[in-house]
């Protein structure tokens, strides 16, 4: 993230508005939310074929 130091628009020096630290944490929150979707879409259609190979009584 940048700031412009005291212009208005995107012209001027940007000055680092963010840490490492909080980007760094952001990016491991974000993927471990991704990999615990996948987790969970992976067990749902696992779930889902189990399920539909069991004939179910009529």
């Amino acid at each position: 993230m940048m700031r412009a130091s005291g212009t208005v628009g995107f012209q001027g020096q940007t000055d680092s508005v963010s840490s490492s630290r909080l980007t760094n944490a952001v990016a491991a929150s974000l993927a471990v939310a991704a990999v615990s979707l996948c987790l969970i879409v992976t067990l749902t259609v696992l779930s889902t074929k189990a399920a539909m190979a069991m004939s179910l009584p009529v």
